[in-house]
């Protein structure tokens, strides 16, 4: 799930549920509601008793309410799956020859390989992100160039520098990239 579609509906969901409980709170002490809202004071039940026994002898009334509480679970614990899954590869194995391998931290990769693609030149910022499994990490590069860089001579010494160097040294067959250029803004100069 997408991280803004999350906070979205958090949000929305958090604001819901703190506006009905300020309003029954509120109406609980003694605040005058709103004629159409549904308690009329302090001492109003929730569901009158006709109201809670009127589906009680239909024969889908239980199956029903147990499979919406069901299939809400069920969304609650995707949701709270995909929050906790994580997005990045903490470490990657490298396999060093000796038959007991070792293992590469992601966050050291991404490092290095941001330090690397800052140090070319053309390139006046750079972010590396991992992503993918641990056993096939791909790579996200966002790479702001100067205004005289030429994109396709940093693209260029990416992949075949810094990419490369990468993969062989985390001894990976693959490891595929995304790259996004954009140009650093500057000011226009002025020609008196």
């Amino acid at each position: 799930m997408r991280t803004g579609l999350q906070r979205f509906l958090l949000a929305l969901t958090g604001l819901l549920l703190l506006v009905l409980g300020g309003a029954v709170l509120a109406v609980g002490l003694g605040v005058r509601p709103p004629s159409w809202w549904l308690h009329t004071g302090p001492h109003d039940v929730l569901l009158t008793r006709a109201e809670r026994t009127r589906w009680r002898d239909a024969g889908w009334w239980w199956p029903a309410v147990i499979a919406a509480l069901a299939l809400l679970v069920l969304l609650a614990l995707w949701w709270l799956t995909a929050a906790l899954r994580r997005r990045r590869p903490a470490e990657i194995p490298v396999d060093t020859g000796d038959g007991a391998g070792a293992r590469l931290r992601g966050r050291a990769l991404e490092s290095a390989l941001t330090a690397e693609t800052a140090a070319q030149p053309g390139v006046a910022d750079a972010r590396v992100r991992l992503a993918g499994r641990r056993t096939a990490p791909k790579v996200r590069a966002r790479i702001r160039l100067e205004p005289s860089a030429a994109p396709e001579e940093v693209l260029a010494a990416f992949t075949a520098g810094t990419l490369t160097h990468a993969r062989e040294s985390a001894g990976l067959a693959s490891l595929p990239a995304e790259v996004r250029l954009t140009e650093v803004g500057h000011a226009a100069r002025r020609v008196t």
